[in-house]
């Protein structure tokens, strides 16, 4: 429906009259809207870490044993795994062996993640090299159906028999080649018998804010514009990790790439820890958001839970990860972090203890001891963190605990959970840490039959969950929507919030992001009182002010009804005249989504509204989500 019907039909709809009070109202919380993020879907590596070459340094473990996949051999090459000693390093002791016939071009190649964008811009690389070799190395990026080289450039080579060898270089393209293109590292034989060997082969495209081991520059952006407050890292079940010995473990994410072993992940990937504790903490900073530092708890997804006698090591694990992102270079563990280039130390003010600990048989333990455990010894350490609990089921909860509520359910239970933190104790904020409609009306079965994508109907209901958190600033910091990012070439979970692929131009942006973006994007400072002719449902509504822009700020969200939905909005000294701006966001129906490859089908539309005797007026439509922008002068 056109907004001018929507003005016209103000009329001739019975309104909902709502007045906004400038007294009496609450601070509203500077972490209303956040982000989730764990290696799910391929959203590190082969997602937001912008590394192109999958399987760069051949990484394994004693549950996913090394492999050459993706790697294939270019020209007459014979290539293999190889445990050549000496290694690069103790954490990535295998490279792959190149042989060939003398005189002929041979070599690697890889297809990156899917693929890799070619654009006109500067790539950065690096490999390194064992085996006397005199020469030159060519790097290049080639059309994967005809082989053509787009950009190329040669290396001089330093490779010896005494040692590994670092080489580096830089890929000029002046071309858009689109993203189905290989990576190839070749060299010219000069013994039929003698191998070369190579290891993290590595390249990047320009990243955000240009750091180095950085960032996918488009998917950042996409973050950006939501405007989000904080971030929830390393996750999420990826943390945890599936069974004994395979958990997330912080002090092998950092320091130089060959110090990095990886691990098998929970989601049926190996990563590659490129993406770390120091670039988490950067990303944060990038988006100028709240990192929210999740420690592992002693729960693995299969079950297994450390006993109360041995849970002392990975309490003082826990508190060295602490200690070395925000300890200066006085104490141990600061001092690590001083020596890797960081001397300032990053700022902290959330941990959470585990995830989801009412799950994988964790809750029992959880209660009597390891929530306990970690919560007296990080209090006493550091008694300005705010701790999460990984559950709202923590029985007893210590006061000051915030507790961390995830929900993937339906549209209805969306919408009947707009009052669900009306009652909650002030003592024990919470944190939606995790949030989204992923089951259509009618599925109560968790983790059952969950939609491929974000549907209309489902981001409105979420509107409607985010207006009842707003609404409780002194009870709940804020929410955050997962999972994050979806590699659509290969991922484990759906619905999500952007997907993407290779082709740096297609990613697609849910019906549930422009939901978000828009109420995020329009805050405020303070959650103001309002008096309502009606009660609430179908239409749901919040409102406040936005100090720092003399702004008043009125959202709200129609859910199933079967007439539109008209109201009169009094701001607090607006007079006949003023004039506000109104955004409303509609699809064509309920259950439209944005699929990746096709048109976004999300409209927005804004109009110029000029306030009348009864205020500001018009009609929001059925399955509508909006905010009511009046700026006030001064004089007001």
């Amino acid at each position: 429906m056109k907004l001018s019907s929507l003005l016209s039909l103000a009329t001739k709809v019975a309104a909902v009259t709502i007045s906004v009070s400038k007294d009496g109202g609450k601070d509203a919380s500077p972490l209303q809207y956040g982000l989730m993020f764990e290696d799910i879907n391929f959203s590190g590596d082969g997602g937001i870490y912008a590394e192109l070459i999958r399987n760069r340094a051949f990484q394994g473990d004693e549950f996913t044993p090394s492999t050459l996949d993706p790697w294939s051999a270019f020209g007459p090459a014979d290539i293999s795994l190889s445990n050549l000693t000496p290694h690069l390093s103790s954490a990535l002791p295998t490279s792959v062996a190149v042989k060939g016939k003398v005189g002929e071009e041979i070599g690697i190649s890889n297809p990156g993640y899917w693929g890799i964008d070619i654009l006109p811009q500067t790539y950065k690389g690096s490999f390194w090299a064992f085996g006397d070799y005199r020469g030159d190395f060519k790097a290049a990026l080639r059309s994967a159906s005809s082989g053509e080289i787009l950009t190329s450039v040669n290396i001089p080579s330093h490779s010896n028999t005494r040692g590994w060898t670092k080489h580096e270089f830089v890929l000029d393209s002046d071309i858009a080649a689109g993203y189905k293109t290989n990576f190839t590292l070749t060299f010219v034989a000069k013994s039929g018998h003698q191998a070369l060997n190579f290891n993290l082969i590595s390249l990047f495209p320009p990243t955000y804010n240009n750091r180095e081991n950085g960032l996918r520059r488009d998917l950042m952006q996409s973050l950006k514009d939501l405007n989000p407050s904080f971030m929830r890292i390393p996750g999420g079940n990826n943390l945890q990790g599936k069974v004994p010995g395979s958990r997330w473990k912080w002090n092998e994410t950092i320091g130089d790439l060959i110090d990095r072993p990886g691990r098998t992940g929970p989601w049926r990937y190996y990563n590659t820890d490129g993406l770390g504790l120091i670039e988490y903490m950067l990303w944060c900073q990038d988006l100028e958001v709240e990192p929210v530092l999740i420690l592992w708890a002693g729960l693995y997804l299969d079950g297994t839970v450390i006993p109360e006698d041995g849970l002392d090591f990975y309490v003082r694990d826990a508190l060295h990860e602490i200690e070395f992102l925000t300890g200066d270079a006085s104490t141990e563990y600061g001092a690590k972090r001083v020596a890797l280039g960081y001397e300032t130390p990053f700022e902290i003010n959330f941990v959470g203890v585990g995830n989801e600990d009412h799950f994988s048989s964790g809750m029992k333990s959880y209660n009597e001891y390891r929530f306990r455990m970690f919560f007296d010894a990080i209090s006493e350490r550091y008694p300005h963190l705010q701790i999460l609990s990984s559950t709202v089921e923590l029985d007893p909860i210590p006061k000051g605990a915030v507790l961390d509520y995830h929900d993937y359910g339906n549209p209805d239970g969306a919408v009947r959970n707009f009052t669900l933190f009306d009652d909650q104790d002030e003592s024990n904020k919470v944190l939606v840490g995790e949030y989204g409609v992923a089951r259509n009306n009618g599925n109560e079965i968790l983790w059952k039959d969950h939609r491929k994508r974000p549907w209309w109907i489902a981001s409105v209901a979420e509107a409607v969950f985010y207006l009842g958190v707003e609404r409780n600033p002194d009870k709940v910091f804020g929410c955050a929507f997962a999972p994050l990012l979806q590699n659509i070439e290969s991922y484990q979970w759906n619905p999500n919030l952007i997907t993407f692929n290779a082709n740096t131009s297609a990613t697609v942006k849910s019906t549930s992001f422009h939901v978000m973006g828009l109420l995020s994007n329009n805050r405020f400072t303070t959650l103001l009182p309002i008096e309502n002719s009606e009660e609430y449902d179908p239409g749901f509504w919040v409102a406040g002010l936005n100090e720092d822009i003399n702004t008043y700020v009125w959202k709200a969200a129609v859910y199933n009804t079967t007439t539109e939905q008209a109201f009169e909005i009094n701001f607090p000294g607006s007079q006949q005249g003023a004039v506000a701006e109104l955004t409303v966001l509609t699809a064509p129906d309920a259950f439209s989504e944005n699929v990746f490859g096709e048109p976004d089908l999300v409209d927005t539309k804004k109009t110029r509204l000029e306030a009348g005797q009864e205020g500001f007026t018009f009609v929001l439509p059925q399955w509508s989500v909006a905010v009511l922008n009046w700026k006030y002068t001064s004089a007001t």
